[in-house]
């Protein structure tokens, strides 16, 4: 996987914390950099986090699966693509409260890195550095977020369907071009 690659997945799995944060930032009504700071480290530290302890747990099942690896890769990212597109197209408003006390932010923060989970075991089957990709993606949620902060306070509501459209497509051409490299369809 390259660099290139990396960071479309990552962009992909930050944008529902984007859209969380975009909202956090509508709540607000004015975004102040110490806000923007907290809701980037509790997205991205959970973003970084989840993706290796789903590389641990894919790790030990690798030996026993590597024949349909690049199915579980385009599987798991094209579910996941596939929620965020649903979520989005749902038109339901889940604007959360201001509140960054911990317990809420823990919540949130965790609700929205589950996909960095199956990714993570995803990456377990594929040539990934998982450290490096793991602070990569955290590096870029929480980049993401802070920014969603400033604009959800900024412009509103506007971009959170928009945001959660562009990450799942994103994730599910990022599963199939891996399924069809896989199979010699494509090679880039």
């Amino acid at each position: 996987m390259d660099m290139f690659e990396l960071f479309l997945i990552a962009v992909g799995l930050s944008m529902d914390a984007f859209a969380v944060s975009i909202c956090k930032g509508l709540a607000m009504r004015r975004a102040d950099p110490k806000s923007m700071g907290l809701v980037g480290l509790w997205f991205g530290g959970f973003q970084a986090l989840m993706p290796v302890l789903g590389y641990l747990v894919g790790v030990q099942f690798r030996e026993a699966i590597t024949a349909v690896d690049h199915w579980i890769a385009f599987g798991l990212l094209a579910v996941i693509g596939g929620n965020m597109l649903r979520e989005a197209l749902s038109g339901e408003e889940e604007c959360e409260d201001d509140s960054l006390a911990p317990g809420a932010m823990v919540l949130l923060a965790l609700a929205t890195s589950i996909d960095a989970l199956a990714v993570g075991v995803g990456f377990a089957f594929l040539d990934v550095n998982i450290t490096a990709a793991a602070g990569f993606i955290g590096a870029v949620t929480f980049t993401l977020s802070a920014v969603g902060v400033k604009v959800g306070s900024v412009f509103g509501a506007k971009y959170k369907a928009r945001a959660e459209i562009a990450g799942g497509a994103i994730l599910i051409l990022m599963g199939t071009k891996i399924l069809l490299e896989h199979l010699g369809v494509i090679n880039f």
